[in-house]
């Protein structure tokens, strides 16, 4: 994965165990363009899907992937942030039963055409203030996006998750991101 901002990104698959290239998939923000060596394709197309295909995987987009991998500042100009105070239940890994951890949750509200929505959710851990998942909505107050960051690791000083999970209910697929190597 090489990101850029404001929205440029490159995203290279591998097959799992032979490592050979399953794509090459790269986006300017609008559109992306896809090449598929083993089926000898090349796909140009818009990010904006306007109707889901039934098979999952026609549906993923290069945005979406970019809109979970890092988080994106509220800009004040159209976004309100507002904090709510919250807990989580988890499971104690010594005493496996549940237990209650305070959070903290940054609603993001959009304002998009003389009226305001709930953009989406960030949900921060308040022992390490880390954003551990992101919860993005449409505008008519579906899920669009639910990401889950996962194994927190030091890169060159920078803390980032090593595993990102996706999913996005409303094309149904998911897809989780290791980082193995990061520069």
């Amino acid at each position: 994965i090489l990101a850029r901002k404001p929205e440029m990104l490159r995203l290279i698959g591998l097959f799992p165990v032979v490592r050979n290239r399953a794509f090459d998939m790269v986006s300017n923000g609008d559109t992306f363009k896809l090449w598929l060596p083993s089926k000898n394709k090349f796909i140009i197309g818009r990010n904006q899907l306007t109707r889901p295909s039934p098979k999952p995987l026609q549906n993923l987009r290069p945005q979406h992937i970019y809109d979970a991998l890092l988080l994106h500042a509220v800009d004040p100009k159209d976004e309100i942030a507002v904090l709510e105070h919250a807990s989580e239940v988890s499971v104690d890994p010594k005493t496996h039963k549940p237990v209650e951890e305070p959070e903290y949750v940054v609603d993001v509200i959009h304002r998009d055409d003389h009226r305001w929505f709930l953009s989406r959710k960030i949900y921060f851990n308040r022992t390490n203030l880390q954003a551990y998942r992101q919860v993005a909505y449409d505008k008519n107050g579906y899920v669009a996006t639910d990401a889950d960051y996962r194994n927190f690791r030091e890169y060159d000083g920078v803390s980032f998750p090593s595993e990102i999970r996706i999913f996005r209910p409303q094309e149904e697929y998911a897809v989780t991101l290791t980082i193995e190597k990061m520069t």
